[in-house]
């Protein structure tokens, strides 16, 4: 859990950006919720001074990253970096490859926790091998660092090397990406990137993969960016929570509204997502556009998503036998976003979800 500066910010960033949003992150009691990691992502760097070491833009980044990293430290909260294994970045600042053990050496002096490891300018690199190549690099540092593989799996059109980042990241990193970019809408295409449906769509069948210490990532929230709607935000929230996603913001956490706030600071919600189980949930049921979803939990319970993809508001019901549950079983109920218990319930549970909203509840004996 954290926040990452991309679906904001983009390539306008800079350390005062990022102090700030250290700060609210404490002040907001994001980080007492759980959100941990403060991610720099792409156009930090400069160049490369005569001995190959990377300097960060000096008109953004005046203080130099280990003060900045040190200050996000000193706020309880830990700092992550944004790199490439190509010869560039996304945003055409020096990448990588060539740098590695360079790279991760002066990642661990200045104190990073969490390394995004993006996948532009590769050429004809083999994606497995410069992720372990990598990630050797990091290991060999000492410093423990999460390493996230940016690889966008196979649904990439341009990209050369179709990989499949789910079927070895377990044995190099701890978490990777099941698809294209994220932007910020619900469904569709924008260029190279996804709408949120899209991608929970392509990261669905993928369930089987995740587990503790290596997640699928189906990129980051864009709850509180506005070009969603605050039910349709509940729906990311929940459905990422179902399929234990990393819960990584992109908003601008300084400045977000009480709605964005209340949606990313639902503890009970966060708790499914942060489960101990570590197993991801999946589609249990699909009639036309209204769907079930089920995640099981470490108490033998089960989070239970109603998810309405289409225009009308409309009843859906889980049925126990779905869920692994006896037909017969009286089972308590919470509504996790009206953040209330509903009782019991035997057989089946039904409620009415809005338009592109949810219902999500949590059920144990």
């Amino acid at each position: 859990m954290g926040w990452n500066s991309w679906n904001r910010f983009g390539c306008h960033i800079d350390e005062k950006t990022v102090r700030a949003v250290a700060d609210a992150m404490v002040a907001s009691g994001m980080r007492d919720a759980g959100y941990q990691y403060v991610v720099i992502d792409d156009c930090w760097q400069d160049k490369r001074d005569t001995d190959g070491n990377m300097m960060p833009d000096p008109a953004k980044f005046p203080s130099g990253i280990k003060a900045l990293a040190d200050y996000v430290h000193s706020k309880g909260l830990k700092f992550g970096i944004y790199s490439d294994a190509g010869s560039m970045t996304c945003g055409r600042r020096p990448g990588s490859q060539g740098h590695e053990y360079q790279d991760a050496v002066a990642y661990a002096r200045w104190g990073v926790d969490y390394l995004k490891y993006d996948w532009c300018f590769t050429g004809t690199r083999n994606s497995e091998e410069a992720y372990a190549l990598m990630a050797d690099a990091l290991r060999s540092t000492g410093r423990d660092i999460v390493f996230s593989i940016c690889d966008w799996g196979i649904s990439r059109p341009t990209m050369v090397d179709k990989s499949m980042p789910w079927e070895w990241g377990a044995k190099i990193g701890n978490l990777w990406r099941t698809t294209e970019d994220i932007y910020d809408a619900w469904a569709g295409r924008k260029g190279t990137s996804l709408g949120m449906v899209n991608i929970l769509d392509l990261t669905e069948s993928l369930y089987a993969y995740a587990g503790p210490g290596h997640w699928n990532d189906p990129d980051m929230l864009e709850i509180g960016n506005g070009g969603m709607s605050d039910v349709e935000y509940r729906a990311q929230f929940s459905l990422w929570a179902m399929i234990a996603a990393p819960l990584i913001a992109g908003n601008d956490i300084a400045h977000m509204s009480d709605a964005t706030r209340a949606i990313l600071l639902n503890r009970d919600v966060i708790a499914v997502d942060q489960d101990n189980l570590g197993r991801a949930g999946h589609r249990v049921r699909k009639n036309g556009d209204l769907e079930v979803w089920a995640r099981p939990l470490a108490d033998g319970g089960r989070a239970v998503v109603l998810f309405n993809r289409g225009e009308h508001p409309a009843d859906i019901t889980a049925d126990w036998t779905d869920l692994g549950f006896p037909a017969t079983a009286a089972l308590k109920v919470r509504d996790l976003w009206a953040n209330k218990s509903l009782g019991r319930a035997s057989g089946h549970f039904t409620a009415n979800v809005a338009p592109h909203g949810v219902v999500m509840v949590r059920l144990g004996m």
